[in-house]
Order: structure tokens, then C-alpha cells, then sequence
């Protein structure tokens, strides 16, 4: 059933791969995220795509996908942040005694 066979699968798995490979290069954990989470969907919601037209235009669309995701890591890398918690960065001091691990954040300006 899947046309993507020959040039298109190659043209698509490439473009697959530099846009997941663009979405890991944002500064901000969201973004980076977002850019990844919709690679995937779009890509899984026209998998089942026959029709030639039809992918070629979705390529020309992921093309334009890829221009702007370039512009915009370009420019979320002017504007860096601290890393958020999520994305592992450690904050603080750890202390403790026989195992127990103590949290402690320096005192100061908050």
C-alpha cells in the first residue's frame, strides 16, 4: 500500500532525520521538545499516504519545516537560559552522611 518506495524513501528518511537532528539543536528545553514531538507526529499521521502528489507536496512542506527550524535554533541559541530541572542540571549542594543525600540550596538573592 505505501508508495514511499525508491527516491522518496530515501529523500524522506533523510529529511526525517535532519529535522529530529535540527529540533535537538534549540536552546530551550520546549522548544527542542515541540520541534521533536511534531517531526513525529507529522510524521506518523502520513504514513499511510499513496497518492504522488500528495507526498511530494508534504516534502516540500518539510523542506520549509526544516528552513525554519534552522532560522529559529539560530536564534533561540542568542537568547540562552539556565537548564531547567528536567533536563538534569543539578542545583545546589549535596550533603549527607551513611547514604542520606541532603539538599541543600546556597543562601542568597532568590
Amino acid at each position: 500500500m505505501l508508495r514511499w518506495t525508491g527516491a522518496n524513501w530515501t529523500v524522506l528518511c533523510g529529511q526525517f532525520r535532519s529535522l529530529l537532528r535540527q529540533s535537538s539543536q534549540f536552546s530551550n528545553y520546549n522548544f527542542r521538545e515541540y520541534a521533536r514531538r511534531r517531526t513525529l507526529d507529522a510524521f506518523r499521521e502520513h504514513q499511510k499516504e499513496t497518492e504522488d502528489r500528495r507526498i511530494q507536496e508534504l516534502i516540500q512542506d518539510g523542506l520549509q519545516n526544516l528552513r525554519m527550524m534552522k532560522r529559529q535554533t539560530v536564534i533561540s541559541q542568542f537568547y540562552q537560559l539556565d537548564k531547567l530541572v528536567v533536563e538534569g542540571q543539578k542545583t545546589g549542594k549535596q550533603t549527607g552522611s551513611e547514604g542520606n543525600i541532603v539538599r541543600q540550596k546556597d543562601t542568597g538573592w532568590d
